[in-house]
Order: C-alpha cells, then structure tokens, then sequence
C-alpha cells in the first residue's frame, strides 16, 4: 500500500509539473507569436568535455515570426533562410552552400528558437530561480522521437516578461550547446532582402549547391 501511495503521490507531481509548465510555455508562444519581427544579440557557448572544447562566441538572429525566414550572423558564417532555401555562407572561404530547409521534427531551425517546444516535446517545470532581482522559470524538454540527436533541452523564462532568456540543448555526443539572450527587440522593421543570400554583395564567392 505505501509502494502505491508513493506511485501515486509521484505521477501527481509530474503530472502538475507538466500542466504548469505547459501554461507558462503557452503565454510564451502568444506573447511572441504576437509580434511580426524579432532581433537578439546571443552568444553561443558549445562545451564538450571529452573532446576538451569550451567555446564561446556572439551572434545576432533576425526572425519573421509569422514565417520560418531567419538571417543568424556569427563571427566565421552567416545562416540565411527564406522559408524554402538554407544558405549557409562561410566568410573565410567566400562560399556559400545553398540547400533545403529542413522541416522534419528533428531538424533545429532557428527561426523556432523561441518555440522548438511546441511540438515533439514533453515538458516539466523544475522550479523558479532568481538573478540580479528577476525571477525564473526553469522547464526541461524530453523530445518524444528517440531518434533525435539531442536528448534534454533546458530553459529558462523570464516570468515578467514570458521571454525564454536561455536554452541549453544536451547532445547525445557529449556536447551541450548554450544559448543566452541577450537582447530581444520585437517588431523591429527588416527588409525582405535580409532573408536570402545576395551574391552580388560578394564578389567572387563560390555558390555549392547542395538542393
């Protein structure tokens, strides 16, 4: 009986877990589905102990949130989409690989960054943490598909502002991938040109395509 108690007791928890975590995800997504066009400033830090990498570095994400278009700018490349096409331009080579947007469930995109958690996913609030005042809502993702190469991807929310301000995505090599935020203006104008590769601005870059 006390073995079924404790069963009992602990499928209750996750199951409140779940429905909170759900609630505070869904006020996410309608707050950021709200706006049409969204720039960050991040940094990317990919840690791999084995390997004996720990790299950091900045970026800036530029989002039609309304579309899958996206425009990422690293330090070596640039990440360019208009919904159906990838380039993916290496700035040392000058070469640019064009391909096909990957939509399967497994696929990272990150023009869904701020909503990868909507499909494919089970989530669970963990607990509430607070930094330099603010306070946080901490979820794990468990993605449904075992076939995906990641297997845990934690955030972090903002609870004022129901903002994800951290994503750490745990690979199944090893390697984690951190993601802080740290701006985010919403509706700011960007012109159709930034979601494709313009050649012209360029000159001499090789064009691999790989469609």
């Amino acid at each position: 009986m006390l073995a079924v108690l404790v069963i009992g007791t602990t499928l209750n928890v996750s199951a409140q877990s779940e429905t909170k975590a759900k609630s505070i995800l869904s006020e996410v997504s309608k707050k950021y589905r709200s706006y049409d066009a969204i720039k960050t400033e991040f940094s990317l830090t990919i840690n791999n102990p084995q390997a004996k990498i720990n790299e950091t570095q900045s970026g800036t994400l530029y989002i039609r949130s309304k579309s899958n278009k996206y425009k990422v700018i690293l330090k070596d490349q640039e990440l360019i989409s208009d919904g159906k096409n990838q380039w993916t331009y290496l700035k040392e080579d000058n070469e640019v690989q064009l391909s096909s947007v990957d939509n399967s469930p497994n696929a990272l995109n990150p023009a869904k960054i701020f909503t990868i958690y909507e499909k494919g996913f089970k989530s669970l609030y963990t607990n509430d943490s607070k930094d330099n005042g603010k306070v946080y809502h901490n979820i794990e993702l468990t993605p449904t598909d075992s076939k995906t190469p990641f297997f845990k991807i934690k955030l972090k929310v903002d609870k004022l502002t129901k903002q994800i301000v951290n994503a750490v995505i745990y690979d199944k090599n090893g390697s984690h991938y951190t993601y802080a935020i740290k701006s985010f203006t919403p509706n700011i104008k960007i012109p159709e040109s930034t979601f494709a590769f313009d050649a012209k601005k360029h000159p001499g870059v090789e064009v691999v395509d790989l469609r």
